[in-house]
Order: C-alpha cells, then sequence, then structure tokens
C-alpha cells in the first residue's frame, strides 16, 4: 500500500499562481492508494492566488476511483456562501469507518492568530488487514495550541487502542452501534508544523506503556543514520527561513517491519510543501 501526504497551499505555487491540474498531475505520477491533503480551499477569493473555486470537489473528480473523506476544518460563511479550508483523504480501498475529530484551540494571549484544526480518520480495508489512516494539520503561531493538538492526538490513539481491544459485536443493537471492528493499527501523516528536535515530536512519540501499539517516526524506521529530508523551504518559497522537516509519518509499531519505504519527492514546486510518500507491503 502506498500512501501520499501532502500539504498543497490550496494549489498556489511558488510563481503564486494557483494551479490544481499540476498538484493532480504530481498525485497521478506517485499512484498511491490513499491521498492524504491539508490546506484544501473552497471560495477563498482573498487566498493568494485567488482561490474561489471548490478544490474539494475538483479533486474528488480528479480521482473518481477513489472514494473522497473531507473535513473543512474552518467553514466561514459570507454572503450564505461557505468558504471553507481544511483537509481531505481519498482511498483507492474500501473505506468502512470515517471520524472527524476537532482538536484543541486553547486560547493563547501570545498568539492571536490561528484557526480551528482537525483530524480525519478513516478506517480502510487495505490489502494487509484494516488500518486507521489518519491525516492533520497542527497550529503554526502557537506553541500552546500545538502541543494541546499533540497530546489529544496521542489521546485519540490510546482511546482506539483500547476499543480495539475490548471489542465485541453485539447484534442486538441498533445499526448505529454497529460500526464494526476498529483496528489500533494505524497511520499518522500531515503537516505537523513542529521540527524533529521540537518538544511537541518528542511528546509525540515518547514511551507511554498505557499505549498498546505506542506511534513510531517511520522515517526513522528506514533512514535511522540518514539526516531527515526536508519537505518545507525549497524552490524559493517565502517561508520558512530554512528548509526543514514539518511533514511526517508516524506509524504503530506492529507495522513498522512492513514499512519498506518513505520518501519525500521534493522536485515539485507546485506548493510551498513537498509530498511525503509511505509504502508498506
Amino acid at each position: 500500500m502506498r500512501v501520499v501526504s501532502w500539504n498543497i497551499h490550496w494549489g498556489c505555487g511558488k510563481d503564486g499562481r494557483i494551479r490544481i491540474h499540476a498538484i493532480i498531475d504530481v498525485l497521478r505520477k506517485l499512484n498511491p492508494d490513499v491521498i492524504c491533503l491539508q490546506e484544501v480551499a473552497s471560495n477563498h477569493a482573498e487566498l493568494e492566488g485567488n482561490a474561489t473555486s471548490n478544490q474539494f470537489r475538483q479533486l474528488a473528480g480528479a480521482f473518481g476511483g477513489y472514494q473522497a473523506v473531507i473535513e473543512p476544518t474552518s467553514e466561514i460563511y459570507q454572503n450564505n456562501l461557505p468558504r471553507q479550508f481544511g483537509n481531505m483523504l481519498l482511498s483507492k480501498y474500501r473505506i468502512n469507518q470515517v471520524h472527524r475529530y476537532l482538536l484543541p484551540w486553547p486560547p493563547d494571549p501570545d498568539s492571536p492568530a490561528g484557526m480551528p484544526r482537525g483530524l480525519i480518520e478513516a478506517v480502510i480495508d487495505a490489502p494487509g488487514g484494516k488500518v486507521r489512516v489518519l491525516t492533520t494539520h497542527l497550529e503554526y503561531y502557537s506553541p500552546v495550541q500545538r502541543l494541546a493538538q499533540v497530546r489529544h492526538l496521542k489521546y485519540l490513539h490510546w482511546e482506539a487502542c483500547e476499543r480495539a481491544r475490548l471489542f465485541q459485536p453485539d447484534p442486538s443493537m441498533d445499526s448505529p452501534y454497529q460500526l464494526g471492528f476498529r483496528p489500533g493499527s494505524a497511520i499518522y501523516c500531515g503537516d505537523f508544523n513542529f521540527t524533529p528536535d521540537s518538544p511537541d515530536y518528542q511528546e509525540l512519540i515518547a514511551p507511554d506503556d498505557s499505549i498498546a501499539l505506542p506511534l513510531v517516526d517511520a522515517w526513522r524506521l528506514r533512514h535511522p543514520e540518514i539526516a531527515r529530508a526536508p519537505t518545507a523551504g525549497l524552490h524559493g518559497f517565502k517561508w520558512p527561513e530554512r528548509a526543514d522537516c514539518f511533514d511526517y509519518f508516524f506509524v504503530t509499531n506492529d507495522l513498522a517491519q512492513r514499512v519498506t519505504e518513505v520518501e519525500v519527492q521534493s522536485e515539485t514546486a507546485a506548493s510551498d510543501h513537498q509530498p511525503i510518500v509511505l509504502d508498506i507491503a
């Protein structure tokens, strides 16, 4: 199974022009089974390049053979028209459960900027068995909010592992309760807006005896002795000040031996982030 995660910057390339078709072309060449996207926009004329089109619809239409899940974490109405911004997941394999989470957004007087952040979870019938694939985009400006979001991610992972351990089907329950098995095994990906030397990163992968399936950094599994490839700061974009890693795959330790490759596609300048690719046997 191949999973691609990409903060697409609403399709705005280094020249300030929006080209969703360039995003689509890169994704098609990568040929993923699951696509996880962040910074997808709809009706946001004020964004650089004039993001007035419904990119959720454009991307879903471009990948008609995939099941699409959208999560506009920011939805603002102007003249009864929703301006949406957020995450999207597309899967070639059957999705049998979807869960959407709004992440903590505590007030931070030192960082009044920001927006709501969320997490998509899809339970996918992958070739190797059911797996949860989750994608998110954490807060950039506020370390306080970002750390709260990391801790909530870890709580949600503990909760899923415990539910998987306790799961017993009960056919006597009404249909809304018949969710079926939801595994602890998971792939977390997205733009986490932290660097590998940050306390947020350490918090997410810190050992916790209460979690049956701890998360591990997929890059470190495949490239333990190699400096991490940057996922932002390439191709002359305005930020960050230097190229660094903000985008990751974390997998549960039961999937660790099945990770065959993790790589950053550094060539494209269709976004201010680079797509990252995870291959699992």
